[in-house]
């Protein structure tokens, strides 16, 4: 053995040639301090040994290396922007130093080779990889660059257009796919991965192949003139700016870094990719995407320990109330491999429900995602019915019908009479209480609610509901079926709203106090959708979601929550409302709903909801942007607090991932517990101060205004 570490080794073969191992101790390699501490004690015993003819890079678990240890990110990036620098440049000097061996290196790359993994491979000479490969540069979905010399390496092997494709979209490559760029030197089925690489790095040293030359054009200046690289770059940025905008800054600075270390060489290209590096680690933006991957780990994490602890497998779902709802959760539970049965009182209703699962197929059939085996094999899934005897096998009952607490408690009573002592029954209820709809069951242990959001086959979220009868069985049970739906599984205590819902009304009430004091809907949509970044202002949101459930949830959150929730006189909600203006579904709201020229959909700012505000308003006037913001942020933020503190969300990592997931909450901004915090807690209760006098939604929590004084955080 040359050399052993606790995550890598280094054995000299009876051929001459070398083989370095990653195999930590965990269930994958990443490159975490100890590993690259390592990475560069090896080199040296490599660099020491003169028999050495050749060096092979290989993993000895399922996966390559699947990039850096995220966890250590954090609490790297809060030290001052010097020692960051340090850090990363001593870093990439490791990956130097293994590139500068005097002999042939190649890298067998056996799935995942992300991020650092991936510039592991670059730093060798050559690369083979099997099938089963997936290799990649996702750094800018941490709001990040490539630190490790990618950005240096990539664009001298496969091109500065390619290399910035990878790097600005974070998309991996499969094997052949990588071939076909040039990343990789040959792809071969796993069984073979070792001797076709033990074969090019023995015709590298025998000098059939020119690994010389190869590395020095890593370590020269990009082969461009000046007009090849002038289009290139500018067809980047040109992309770039499309595709990203301007809440994201990683994918500008890799290609402003790219362009300028084109005509150096690697020691200055990576003094500029350190720098960028550095500069986006202090970011807003990284440090919240970084946070959301956190989290994301944390709750597919307990999702995965609930599932684990499941004692009931689900073999087949029923779903109770067909339309676009039912159908949609029919066909996520069907294109996922569970059968369904699809209940309701109507014919009309199973059509519809059967005729969105055949829509969203259809689309998928139109871009190429969808196989007509897949399409039938789904439909053929789901069995629509009358009868509530078609239900009795089923495992996990959704009842998804009329969100009117009388109309579920019915059918949930009547659920109950058909199915087996032992089947789990939901109500897929976007605000209604499940200890209130539980008085209708016998057995209110084996119920909870599930409530997805539309449309179910994009929303990631699934909000499972404990009520307080439920049991722990009940819902290891739902989280695993949830999993198996391929959803996101979040598990919230009962309360008025549950977790999503509630956060959201006090931010439409928000806007409607906004509105009645004189602004204007259209500045206020473009405020937040443009600068703080949700994928739809609020008046449209009021829009898609309809103007009678929003008014109809409006109510149930005042009765649930009186002291902060109590409806507004002349909320421009419920005017429209009951002016018929619901939004798109009858295309009349706060915009008209239409067609243009060319039969695009399109969306006008409607004069008719003008008119009916503007008696009950103030006179029109202009907010600042700041304003707009806080006035509506505030409300969410607090109810938010308040659903930590009273325990409905476990933590605030949950509270930012529900939040991302079930209402497209901007991921550069992390969250809503990120969002606070990015702005300071004494700044966020200083600010929140300004505006409490405009009501309860405004006025902060004793324990928001406690922890800002101490200091605390909500991720400590």
């Amino acid at each position: 053995m040359i050399y052993e570490g606790q995550n890598l080794t280094v054995k000299l073969l009876d051929n001459g040639f070398a083989e370095l191992v990653f195999d930590a101790a965990g269930s994958v390699n990443k490159f975490d301090r100890q590993t690259i501490n390592e990475l560069d004690e090896a080199t040296q015993a490599i660099a020491g040994n003169s028999d050495i003819k050749g060096v092979v890079v290989r993993s000895g678990k399922p996966a390559f290396i699947v990039g850096a240890d995220i966890t250590e990110f954090t609490g790297m990036f809060a030290q001052p922007e010097e020692e960051v620098l340090e850090w990363v440049s001593k870093t990439s000097q490791v990956f130097d130093r293994f590139e500068d061996l005097p002999v042939p290196t190649i890298a067998a790359i056996n799935g995942f080779a992300l991020g650092g993994g991936c510039e592991m491979a670059l730093a060798c000479d050559l690369r083979v990889a099997d099938t089963t490969s997936a290799i990649g540069l996702p750094e800018v979905k941490l709001g990040l660059m490539p630190g490790f010399g990618g950005t240096v390496r990539l664009p001298r092997i496969i091109g500065s257009d390619n290399a910035l494709e990878w790097m600005t979209t974070g998309k991996d490559r499969k094997g052949q796919q990588a071939l076909e760029e040039g990343a990789v030197d040959a792809v071969v089925t796993p069984d073979k991965l070792l001797t076709a690489a033990f074969s090019m790095v023995a015709d590298a040293a025998a000098g059939k192949i020119n690994w010389q030359a190869r590395r020095a054009a890593k370590t020269s200046p990009l082969k461009l003139n000046k007009n090849e690289a002038m289009m290139s770059f500018s067809t980047a940025q040109a992309f770039v700016a499309a595709q990203a905008g301007k809440h994201y800054p990683a994918p500008h600075m890799m290609v402003e870094t790219v362009k300028n270390a084109s005509v150096l060489g690697r020691a200055g290209a990576l003094a500029l990719e350190n720098q960028g590096f550095v500069k986006l680690a202090k970011t807003d933006a990284a440090k919240a995407q970084i946070g959301i991957f956190l989290a994301d780990q944390l709750v597919k994490g307990k999702g995965k320990k609930l599932a684990k602890a499941s004692t009931k497998a689900i073999k087949q779902n029923a779903v109770l109330g067909a339309g676009i709802m039912g159908g949609g959760i029919a066909y996520q539970s069907a294109v996922k491999g569970t059968p369904v049965v699809m209940k309701d009182i109507a014919q009309p209703a199973l059509d519809l429900g059967l005729s969105e699962a055949a829509k969203i197929l259809g689309k998928g059939m139109q871009r190429g995602k969808v196989t007509p085996e897949v399409m039938a094999k789904t439909l053929n899934a789901i069995t629509p019915t009358l009868e509530y005897s078609a239900i009795k096998d089923a495992d996990l009952v959704i009842e998804a019908v009329v969100e009117n607490p009388k109309v579920k408690g019915i059918v949930l009573a009547e659920t109950e009479q058909h199915v087996s002592e032992d089947a789990i029954i939901c109500s897929n209820t976007s605000t209604i209480s499940i200890n209130q709809l539980a008085e209708s069951l016998k057995k209110p242990e084996r119920f909870c609610g599930m409530h997805f959001f539309n449309p179910v086959h994009r929303m990631p979220l699934v909000e499972i509901i404990r009520g307080e009868k439920t049991t722990d069985d009940t819902i290891a049970a739902v989280v695993a079926a949830t999993l198996q739906m391929g959803k996101t599984p979040i598990v919230v205590n009962d309360c008025p709203g549950f977790l999503v819902n509630r956060v959201l009304f006090p931010y439409f009430a928000g806007f409607s106090k906004l509105l009645l004091d004189g602004a204007d809907f259209v500045a206020v949509d473009k405020v937040m959708e443009k600068q703080f970044g949700w994928p739809m202002g609020p008046a449209y949101l009021l829009d898609v979601v309809g103007m009678d459930t929003a008014d109809h949830a409006a109510s149930v959150m005042a009765d649930g929550i009186p002291e902060r929730m109590q409806k507004i006189a002349n909320d421009p909600v419920t005017l429209l409302f009951s002016a018929k203006r619901l939004g798109q579904k009858n295309g009349k709201g706060f915009y008209n709903f239409g067609t243009d020229k060319r039969g695009r959909p399109s969306k006008e700012a409607a004069a008719e909801a003008y008119e009916l505000i503007a008696p009950n308003a103030a006179a029109k006037q202009d907010f600042s942007s700041e304003e707009i913001i806080a006035r509506l942020m505030i409300p969410m933020a607090n109810e938010a607090i308040r659903c930590l503190e009273e325990g409905i969300v476990a933590s605030a990592a949950e509270a930012d991932m529900a939040l991302l997931y079930g209402l497209g909450f901007p991921p550069f901004r992390g969250g809503i517990f990120r969002y606070i915090e990015t702005m300071g807690l004494a700044n966020f209760v200083e600010l929140a101060d300004k505006y409490a006098h405009l009501g309860p939604i405004y006025q902060i929590t004793d324990g928001v205004r406690e922890m800002a004084a101490a200091g605390k955080s909500y991720f400590a």
